[in-house]
């Protein structure tokens, strides 16, 4: 067998502990190394968290012949500037979602990622999972028909002021946090880039936005809508509507006996009994890491968002903010 890939952590970010606590177990991966602003940061996360090595600034990280890959989950404005510097220590990337703060960032880090010739992708948990692959199959196999209208939704509330997500400076909103995995979603499902969309917002004392709806128009005539916020109670949901049955799910990023997720059909008309697909229970930080370390050893095929996606939904989440700053213009996408 293969040794473990040896992941480096670029931060002690509280994602960074369920990514690791994700791993226990695998063969496939482990997290052999975290890097912080400060070494007892850095160690404090190490002891707590059964990291073997801390270390006390991210380049130090870079610079470890011991560190294969890094995982990078710092705040959403330092995505761009540390995955290209890990790029260039000759580190492949698995970078933390959003990739960036714009599809310009997103098209750079990429482009880094071909120049020194090392895999980047971006890390989105639920789309390493199994749910995730058979709703895929389900919308595009045409065995639904063509899917018409798609809305997803992800909201949660967010109480501490203090919070990163509410920092304009750190690429904080609603939308760049949970409203990416929504976009995201719809991207996948409809398997083409959309044309226009508009948005509504509101706005929070910072500057970022708070709650946020979006509608998708595509040139094959689907339309969509996203919505995400941090003012309501905990919400994940998406339905996908075809032109011979509607599909529900909650494009959950972990399965758990707790939480199985869902993932129903209905086929046909008005008193349709659901049919509840079940999976088997997984972590996603763990299918995704390793998924990336598939990638990196030549074992298997990378099962998440790929390059050219996630520069496309970049493209949809900057024309989604540029709309809602411009009181719902429809912007054009291309």
């Amino acid at each position: 067998m293969m040794e473990p890939l040896r992941l480096g952590i670029l931060s002690s970010a509280n994602i960074a502990r369920h990514l690791v606590a994700g791993l226990a177990g695998s063969d496939k991966v482990t997290a052999v190394a975290v890097a912080s602003r400060s070494a007892e940061t850095a160690q404090a996360f190490a002891d707590k968290n059964g990291v073997a090595r801390a270390l006390g600034s991210y380049e130090e990280l870079l610079a470890d012949p011991a560190v294969e890959a890094v995982y990078n989950p710092l705040p959403n404005s330092l995505h761009a500037e540390w995955t290209i510097k890990a790029l260039e220590a000759g580190k492949p990337v698995l970078c933390e979602k959003p990739i960036g703060l714009s599809a310009e960032q997103a098209r750079a880090m990429f482009a880094a990622a071909e120049r020194t010739g090392l895999p980047l992708r971006e890390a989105y948990p639920y789309r390493a999972q199994p749910q995730t692959h058979r709703l895929t199959e389900l919308v595009r196999g045409g065995d639904l028909g063509r899917p018409r209208i798609i809305q997803a939704a992800f909201g949660f509330p967010v109480a501490n002021p203090a919070n990163i997500r509410l920092d304009p400076a750190l690429g904080g909103g609603a939308l760049l946090d949970a409203g990416c995995y929504a976009v995201s979603l719809i991207r996948l499902l409809a398997g083409e880039q959309a044309a226009e969309v508009s948005a509504q917002a509101n706005w929070t004392d910072r500057g970022v936005d708070g709650l946020l709806t979006a509608n998708l128009r595509f040139p094959s005539g689907l339309l969509a809508q996203a919505a995400c916020a941090f003012g309501t109670a905990i919400h994940r949901r998406a339905i996908i509507a075809c032109e011979g049955g509607v599909i529900r799910t909650d494009f959950l990023n972990h399965l758990t006996d707790a939480d199985p997720g869902v993932l129903e059909v209905a086929r046909g008309g008005w008193e349709v009994t659901p049919e509840r697909l079940d999976f088997p229970r997984a972590n996603g930080f763990r299918l995704e890491a390793e998924s990336f370390a598939d990638l990196l050893r030549g074992t298997g095929a990378w099962t998440g968002i790929g390059p050219a996606e996630s520069i496309e939904v970049m493209e949809l989440l900057d024309a989604v903010i540029a709309s809602a700053r411009d009181g719902g213009r429809p912007v054009a996408i291309g």
